[in-house]
C-alpha cells in the first residue's frame, strides 16, 4: 500500500529527522504514552505556548521551558492534532536538544512549514520530560489560489505592562477571529520613566537586571520579556490566536531611527545617548540595537530567522514580510524605523503586483496628517515621529501607489494610543482636495491596550493644579479633542483618545469593516468589561466611510 505523505508522517519510526525547527532538526516518536499529568503544566512552561507567521501549510511554534525544570538530554516533544483531545495526531516529533541553546535564553520556535493543510485549525502542545504544556491553537493561510470570502483580524498595540491590566487582550482570546496582528510596542524598554509609566498600579511595578529604569543590553531585554509573557491574560491570547507581529520603537528605544549619517542606531532618549554631547558611543548603540532584535526574535513567534553571526543589525534581522489571504487580502507588514529604501521599494512593488482584492499594510506609526495648527508658512504638526515628520516619503509612496493602480488600499495603524478612522492622501496641505486624484485609499488606527493616551497624558499634566481650580471643576479640554482634531484634519473622520482596548478589522467583498472596542484597563480580570464605541465600514472600490454604530 502506498502512503500519502501525511500518513507517512503518523506512522514512520524512529530516527526520521524532520525540518520542524527553526533552530535545529526533530526527530520522530511517539509521545502520547511519556505524558505525567499529576505536574502542573506551569512547573516546566512558565510563559505557555504561542503561534505565529501562518502559511498555507505550517505555522511557527513557541515555548519557554524554566531554566530550573531543563535538563540535558531530557525528551521534548511536540504534537500537532486535529482535535483538542489529540487523538488525531498530524504531528508527532521529538525535539533534540541543541535545538534549544542556552543563547536563546530556553526559548524553542519550531517552523511546520510543510506538515500542516491550508486554511485549517489545529490543536498543538509540547511535551518536555513527560510533562504536558498547555494546548495552543494555531492557524493555517488559505492557498493564495483559494477563493476567501472573508478575513478577520484582531489588532492590537501598545502594551506598556506597568501601566495597566491586559482585559483586552483577554476579550481579544474570546473574539472569532482567524488571525491576530500587532503593531508594535509589544514591550516598553523602561520600567519606570516618567515620559511612560504613571506607575498607579504597584502590583506591575519590576526592576531590570541592569539596576537601569531603561534597558541598556540583551539580558535587560530578555527580562522584560519575560515579565509580559508571565500575564496569564496574555497567555491565553497567545494560546487561542495565532499572531502576526511588527516592532515599534520601545521594543528598543524610545522614538528610535537608523542614523545612515554615522551608520549607527539612533536612540535620543536612551542614556548611551545622552551620556555623550555629540551623539553617543556608535558601537553602545549599535549592540543595544542587535541586542534587542535577538530578544525579540527570541520571545515572538515568527518566521524571521537570526543571522547569528552578523554585526550589523541589517544583516541580523530582516522583519518586513507578506501574508497572503487567498485571493481576498495581501497584508504587508513593514518597519518605518530601520531598512528605508529597500523595504520601500520592496512594500511598492509587491502592491502593484498583488491580485488580491483588498491591499493591506501593518504600519506601526500614523501614516497621515495629524495637524495641531497652522502658521503664515506651514502647518504644525503633533509628532514628526510618525510620517508628518518624512512628507516627502509619504507623498512619494501615495503618489506610486495611485499611478501603479493599486485600490482598496487600507493602512493599519498604532502608535499613537488612539482609535482614528482617516482618509488617505497625496497631498494634505489643501485642507479640501478629496478628489479622486488625491485620495489614495484609508487608514485605522487601533488604540493601545494599556499606554496612555492623551486624555492620560493630559490629566498627568494638570494633576498639579491648584485646589481652588478643582473646586471649580474645570473642564478638561481632551474631552473636546475629537472635534478640534476633525476641524484642523477634515481626512480625519473619527478620533477617541479617552479609551483603551483593541480593535476588529473585517475584510469581505463587499467591505472593510472596523469594529473599535474598550476595555477597562484598571480590571485585571479577564472578563473586564467592554464595549463597542464605533463600527465603520469602507466599501470595496470606495474609499469612504460609512458610520455602522
Amino acid at each position: 500500500m502506498s502512503l500519502s505523505r501525511r500518513q507517512f508522517l503518523r506512522h514512520a519510526g524512529c530516527g526520521l529527522l524532520v525540518p520542524l525547527a527553526s533552530w535545529g532538526s526533530a526527530t520522530r516518536v511517539r509521545a502520547q504514552s511519556s505524558i505525567n499529568s499529576t505536574v502542573p503544566p506551569e512547573e516546566v512552561f512558565g510563559l505557555s505556548v504561542a503561534s505565529g507567521d501562518p502559511s498555507p501549510r505550517g505555522v511557527v511554534l513557541w515555548t519557554r521551558i524554566n531554566p530550573a525544570a531543563y535538563q540535558g538530554g531530557a525528551s521534548f516533544f511536540v504534537q500537532v492534532a486535529e482535535d483538542s483531545q489529540f487523538q488525531n495526531l498530524v504531528v508527532d516529533a521529538a525535539v533534540p536538544p541543541d535545538a534549544m541553546p542556552g543563547h536563546a535564553d530556553f526559548t524553542v520556535r519550531i517552523s511546520l512549514e510543510g506538515w500542516l493543510d491550508p486554511n485549517r485549525r489545529y490543536f498543538y502542545r509540547f511535551i518536555y520530560n513527560g510533562v504536558a504544556s498547555r494546548t495552543g491553537e494555531c492557524q493555517t493561510l488559505p492557498t493564495a489560489e483559494a477563493d476567501v470570502d472573508q478575513i478577520k483580524f484582531g489588532v492590537l498595540t501598545c502594551q506598556d505592562f506597568t501601566n495597566g491590566y491586559y482585559g483586552a487582550l483577554s476579550r481579544l482570546a474570546e473574539q472569532d477571529v482567524d488571525f491576530v496582528i500587532h503593531l508594535g510596542d509589544f514591550i516598553y524598554e523602561s520600567v519606570g520613566d516618567p515620559q511612560f509609566q504613571f506607575l498607579p498600579f504597584p502590583d506591575r511595578v519590576f526592576e531590570l537586571p541592569g539596576g537601569s529604569t531603561v534597558a541598556l543590553g540583551l539580558e535587560d531585554f530578555r527580562a522584560i520579556y519575560r515579565q509580559y509573557r508571565s500575564d496569564p491574560l496574555m497567555q491565553r491570547l497567545l494560546e487561542r490566536h495565532t499572531i502576526i507581529s511588527i516592532w515599534d520603537d520601545h521594543e528598543s528605544a524610545n522614538d528610535c531611527y537608523w542614523d545612515y549619517e554615522r551608520d549607527t542606531f539612533g536612540a535620543p532618549d536612551h542614556p548611551f545617548s545622552k551620556e555623550n554631547p555629540e551623539g553617543g558611543d556608535p558601537a553602545k548603540l549599535t549592540q543595544l540595537k542587535l541586542d534587542s532584535m535577538r530578544a525579540w526574535s527570541e520571545y515572538i513567534p515568527s518566521s524571521v530567522v537570526p543571522n547569528q553571526g552578523a554585526t550589523h543589525p541589517f544583516d541580523f534581522l530582516q522583519i518586513y514580510r507578506k501574508f497572503t489571504f487567498g485571493s481576498l487580502a495581501e497584508l504587508f507588514m513593514t518597519d518605518e524605523r530601520t531598512y528605508r529604501s529597500p523595504q520601500r521599494q520592496w512594500l511598492l512593488d509587491g502592491m502593484a503586483a498583488s491580485p488580491t482584492q483588498w491591499k493591506v499594510w501593518g504600519n506601526e506609526v500614523f501614516q497621515g496628517a495629524f495637524n495641531i495648527g497652522k502658521t503664515r508658512l506651514t502647518d504644525l504638526h503633533f509628532n514628526v515621529d510618525a510620517w508628518d515628520g518624512y512628507e516627502f516619503e509619504r507623498s512619494l509612496i501615495m503618489h506610486q501607489l495611485k499611478e501603479s493602480g493599486v485600490t482598496n488600499l487600507v493602512v493599519l495603524t498604532g502608535d499613537m494610543h488612539t482609535y482614528m478612522a482617516s482618509r488617505l492622501k497625496i497631498d494634505y496641505r489643501h485642507r479640501d482636495n478629496d478628489n479622486h486624484e488625491n485620495i489614495v485609499g484609508v487608514e485605522f488606527m487601533t488604540p493601545g491596550v494599556t499606554s496612555s493616551n492623551l486624555l492620560e497624558l493630559f490629566t498627568n499634566a494638570t494633576s498639579r493644579v491648584s485646589q481652588a481650580a478643582r473646586r471649580e471643576n474645570i473642564e478638561i479640554p481632551v474631552h473636546n479633542l475629537e472635534r478640534l482634531v476633525k476641524e484642523t484634519n477634515p481626512h480625519i473622520h473619527f478620533f477617541n483618545s479617552e479609551l483603551w482596548g483593541y480593535s476588529i478589522v473585517e475584510f469581505n467583498r463587499e467591505y472593510c469593516e472596523y469594529t473599535a472596542y474598550s476595555v477597562d484597563k484598571a480590571d485585571n480580570s479577564a472578563e473586564a468589561e467592554q464595549s463597542i464605541i464605533r463600527k465603520i465600514r469602507t466599501p470595496s472600490g470606495s474609499p469612504q466611510f460609512i458610520d455602522v454604530m
